[in-house]
Parts: structure tokens; C-alpha cells; sequence
């Protein structure tokens, strides 16, 4: 059974350079206290700089340590969301080359989510096609660009030019407006990513995204986040909500069944209710590595689910959404 890792991480010390000369104030590069080079996020050191995530050599050592038959990297957060119009294309441009020469160098274990400035619609749609003839598979995306709902009619170009190509969207968090109002700090991104990624969703199917663009591939990370658990409170609020504010013409639940999931949960009843809710069919494999995971816990539990939604899960459904 091949394994597809469709979550996973990858950075460059290009763009490590290029975010510590113009990401201020926002973003900078130091030195923790245990001396660990990492990125500082709001003066608060968050991610850490290990080897596996800026060498594919290592990255494949690790993916054959555990199992992992192709990994289809992507940038993290804040991704390419900083700087000037130039700088942030800049940016895309470098990781997205870099991640391509990855794939070309190992067509059998590497492939590559692109990266866009999306605050800037013109350049990202014109980076989007310049990345797609250089072997990207899909799209990242942030739960919120910089604040800015992903229904914002300003991104609309983005998405028409996606949908146009029927691409995978890997839809990833990061900290939810107003974090710094609610001095999260001390949480980091344990819960607050999820509440980025299940806030999104959220207001993308009461939007009528769904809707509007009907052949993109939306992937929301970490299993959907709470909207497994939540999806009967949304359909609630829906029905017993007045006719008059409604946005969308079916309940939230018939929206939510056209989203793909990965399988990045910590729990086994997790990862049941994100299948329970798109279908074993809509649900993919992925780590997060190397941010805090638990690789060996997330297979264990992909291969606990029926032999069929085993293999699906694991390997065959990405298979098939990124066309590998």
C-alpha cells in the first residue's frame, strides 16, 4: 500500500533570509534560549528551524524511517503573507522553485503544494500558472490572509483561476484574528490553529463558497478542525435561524459533504467523525511533521480503520485528488 503524506512541511534558507529582512514587525529569525534558530512570531518564538524541514535528504530519511512512500510538501505559515507586492512574490516564487527542483530530483518521493501572495490577486493568479507548468499539484492557502475571510470578494480572481483548474486547496492555519487581543500566548497554536481552521470553514459555507466553486478541492487540515464535532449545531442554527438572514439554500451539512479532510487527529473518534461526516472517500493521510506530531500514532490509526478505509486514507484517495 503506498503511503501519501499529503500535510507535511518544508522551508529554505532562502526564504528563512528573505522573511528576517522584511517580515518585521510582524515576523523575525533568532536564537531560542536552548540556542535552536527559529522564527519569532509577535516577538514569541514559535517555529523552530530543524534540519528535516530545510533538507530533503534528511526528510527522506525520515520518511523511510516510518513508512511514508511520497510526501507532497507545502509552506507553513505565515507563508508568503508579508513584505511588499515585489517582496512577497519573491518569496512564492523561491520556495515554490525550490520545492519543484525537490520533485524533479525525486519524482518518486516529492511532490509540491504551491504557494501564492494572495494579498496581491494579480500576481498570485499569474504565479499560479507559472507554478502548475512547473509541476505543482495544488494550492496552499492560510485560513485567514492576514486577517481577510477567504470569501472575500477581493480573493474571488484567486479562486476562479484555482476552480478553472479543478486543483486541491490544502486549507492551513494560522493564528486567528484577534489572537493578540486574547493574549493566546501561552497556548501557542494548539487550539487557536484549530479555531483559524474551523472559523474559516464556518463562514465559507454560510458564504456559499460551495456554491460559487463547485470543482476546486478544499482540504481543511487537521481533520476539519471542530467542524466534525460542530456540523449539527451549524444545521441547527440554520433551520431554527429567520428565513430572512439565511445565505445558502441548503443546510450547512450538504456543504460541508463536498470538503476533503486530512487525517491529522490525535484521537481515533476523530478521525471516525471526520469520515462519518465527508465520507471515507474524502479523507487523506498527512503529519504535519515536522511541527509537533505524532507520525507513528497518526499511521496506527489510519490502519485501524476497516481494511478498505484503510487504503483509501492512506494512500489511494490522494492518489486520485492529486492526480499522482
Amino acid at each position: 500500500m503506498t503511503v501519501v503524506d499529503i500535510h507535511t512541511h518544508m522551508l529554505s534558507e532562502t526564504w528563512i533570509k528573505m522573511i528576517s529582512d522584511n517580515g518585521a514587525p510582524d515576523y523575525a529569525v533568532g536564537i531560542r534560549p536552548d540556542g535552536i534558530r527559529a522564527m519569532q512570531e509577535y516577538e514569541i518564538f514559535r517555529m523552530a528551524f530543524v534540519e528535516e524541514m530545510l533538507d530533503y535528504d534528511a526528510r527522506l530519511k525520515v520518511m523511510n524511517a516510518e513508512g511514508i512512500d511520497v510526501a507532497i510538501v507545502s509552506l507553513t505559515g505565515p507563508n508568503v503573507y508579508w513584505g511588499s507586492p515585489e517582496v512577497s512574490l519573491a518569496a512564492a516564487k523561491a520556495i515554490n522553485d525550490e520545492m519543484y527542483a525537490a520533485q524533479i530530483a525525486n519524482p518518486d518521493r516529492i511532490r509540491y503544494i504551491a504557494s501564492l501572495p494572495w494579498q496581491h490577486p494579480e500576481l498570485a493568479v499569474a504565479e499560479l500558472a507559472r507554478a502548475c507548468s512547473n509541476g505543482a499539484v495544488g494550492v496552499m492557502v492560510l485560513a485567514n490572509i492576514r486577517g481577510m475571510a477567504l470569501s472575500d470578494p477581493f480573493l474571488a480572481p484567486i479562486w476562479q483561476a484555482i476552480d478553472d483548474r479543478a486543483l486541491p486547496v490544502l486549507v492551513h492555519p494560522t493564528d486567528p484574528p484577534g489572537h493578540n487581543e486574547m493574549d493566546l500566548k501561552s497556548v501557542g497554536g494548539s487550539i487557536p490553529f484549530l479555531l483559524d481552521t474551523t472559523l474559516a470553514v464556518t463562514r465559507l459555507v454560510f458564504d456559499g463558497f460551495f456554491d460559487r466553486y463547485t470543482n476546486l478541492k478544499f482540504i481543511a487540515s487537521h481533520g476539519g478542525a471542530a467542524i466534525p464535532l460542530a456540523h449539527g449545531r451549524m444545521d441547527l442554527f440554520w433551520r431554527q435561524g429567520a428565513p430572512s438572514n439565511r445565505t445558502i439554500d441548503t443546510p450547512p451539512s450538504d456543504h460541508l459533504k463536498r470538503l476533503y479532510l486530512d487525517a491529522v487527529v490525535y484521537q481515533m473518534n476523530a478521525l471516525e467523525m471526520g469520515i462519518d461526516m465527508v465520507g471515507p472517500e474524502r479523507v487523506m493521510f498527512g503529519t504535519d511533521f515536522p511541527h509537533p506530531t505524532d507520525i507513528r500514532g497518526l499511521l496506527e490509526r489510519a490502519r485501524a480503520l476497516p481494511k478498505e478505509q484503510s487504503d483509501a486514507v492512506l494512500g489511494k484517495n490522494a492518489m486520485r485528488v492529486f492526480g499522482l
